[in-house]
């Protein structure tokens, strides 16, 4: 007679590649129902809104760049415009296009990292990049080009490509040339047709049925794709609830944090409902605002025709996380797109920054890192010096919509019979990699805990 099975179990994974930080999974199962599923994100605090009491205005871009070494662009630009807009600044013409030129970059060379290094073996049966370099060593040497091409941009214009050092409040602390941006365009014109090239590649995935039970949230700007500023805007999943917007300085009356037991990071919620920001979202709320090449190969792709506004032709929002991975390569080709169009209209400003002086006030700045919405509010004494930060990152944001996904899916798995540590171990890491989590920001280490009782 075999021995009865366990009323518990548990798994652990020593390393779960592909993603970025260190994080746990525990799920619930009774009587073969996924009763929960809890992101255990156990990582030190960073303490980053600590350190930055007491700093001189001047002082949050550089400090919180140091938040993540991916996405250092997306942290420099929210605390500028959180800064500027407690002193009452406006950063405009070519200094805000030459912001939105080294976001560019940056959205290049990370969506470029997750597309091929980390996503793209989930779907043709590997277990890692060095694996897909032997089956199809072309996508891997077109993913690394494309990498290099954005690194090369971030390079030029923020001194470095890792942690940036020419980006201040007010602008930058040199602008570059004409001259000195050209060399830049022979490699994005390359890069435009490896983007399309991605396109269609990442087009004949197959993609598992799945939806995202969650509010999309997203920057909406007027009259383009939302990158480095805009109005938070809700695109609620529940149909019987319209669209809406709300003011930036608003954004925490919104956005609630709470602390989880099982977390380091803070669990976010969105008027009390779960959301989800990124790729998904910025697609819902803003694709019709893309370029008509890049909605040429959104189509291409598969991904249909975007609403006309936020919440018009609710058919055409993709809510499947698997195929966020379409959504981030024509996001790519767009961004190489606008940075040829930025540099072919760039003319170099008389002086690389506008000045910020110091004064008492409370600032707020948000914008489109490739993972989602990025929120700063920093709150300043007479002197300039912090007395008050918050930051908001998109995967602390995301980890009740992941929660959820990974409770789903699992479930669906256990329904098809998929209920072996194996299975479920592939099926969970799959599952969180669709949202390409950076922990380290609110994962690299996973151990999965699954308790099972009857």
């Amino acid at each position: 007679m075999s021995d009865p099975a366990p009323r518990s179990q548990e798994l652990r994974i020593p390393s779960l590649a592909r993603v970025e930080g260190e994080t746990a999974l525990h799920l619930r199962i009774h009587d073969g129902t996924v009763i929960e599923a809890r992101l255990k994100i156990y990582e030190p605090p960073r303490f980053f809104e600590a350190f930055l009491r007491g700093r001189a205005h001047t002082e949050p871009p550089d400090l919180t760049s140091r938040i993540c070494g991916i996405c250092p662009v997306a942290y420099q630009m929210s605390a500028c415009r959180a800064v500027e807009d407690a002193c009452g600044v406006v950063v405009d013409g070519q200094l805000a296009a030459l912001r939105r030129l080294l976001y560019c970059g940056e959205w290049i060379e990370s969506q470029t990292l997750h597309i091929h290094m980390l996503h793209a073996p989930d779907f043709l049966g590997e277990d890692d990049v060095i694996g897909l370099s032997r089956s199809h060593p072309e996508h891997v040497k077109r993913g690394l080009r494309l990498k290099q091409t954005g690194n090369a941009v971030v390079e030029l214009l923020g001194g470095r490509a890792i942690h940036p050092v020419n980006v201040r409040i007010g602008g930058f602390h040199r602008a570059p040339t004409r001259a000195e941006l050209r060399p830049l365009e022979e490699r994005l014109r390359t890069a435009l047709d490896d983007a399309w090239d991605t396109v269609r590649w990442v087009a004949g995935f197959e993609f598992p049925d799945a939806e995202c039970i969650a509010d999309l949230l997203a920057l909406a700007e007027t009259g383009t794709y939302a990158i480095e500023s805009g109005v938070p805007t809700v695109l609620p999943y529940d149909e019987t609830l319209p669209p809406y917007s709300f003011p930036l300085r608003d954004f925490t009356d919104h956005v609630a944090e709470e602390q989880v037991s099982h977390s380091t990071a803070l669990h976010s919620r969105l008027d009390g409902r779960r959301h989800l920001t990124g790729s998904l979202a910025r697609w819902a709320v803003s694709g019709h605002l893309l370029s008509p090449l890049a909605l040429e190969a959104a189509r291409e792709a598969g991904l249909g025709v975007p609403p006309s506004r936020a919440g018009a032709g609710r058919g055409e929002v993709c809510r499947n996380p698997y195929r966020s991975i379409l959504v981030r390569a024509v996001e790519v080709l767009y961004a190489v797109e606008e940075a040829l169009r930025i540099i072919a209209e760039y003319e170099r400003p008389a002086s690389p920054y506008v000045g910020v002086p110091a004064r008492a006030g409370i600032g707020h700045g948000a914008t489109e890192a490739p993972r989602g919405l990025l929120y700063h509010r920093y709150a300043f004494d007479g002197g300039g010096r912090v007395t008050d930060a918050r930051i908001v990152p998109p995967t602390a944001q995301n980890q009740g919509a992941i929660e959820e996904d990974l409770r789903r899916l699992v479930q669906a798995g256990l329904e098809r019979g998929e209920g072996s540590e194996a299975e479920l171990t592939r099926l969970c890491e799959r599952a969180v990699r669709n949202h390409d989590p950076c922990i380290s920001c609110s994962a690299h280490f996973l151990e999965l805990d699954i308790e099972r009782t009857h």
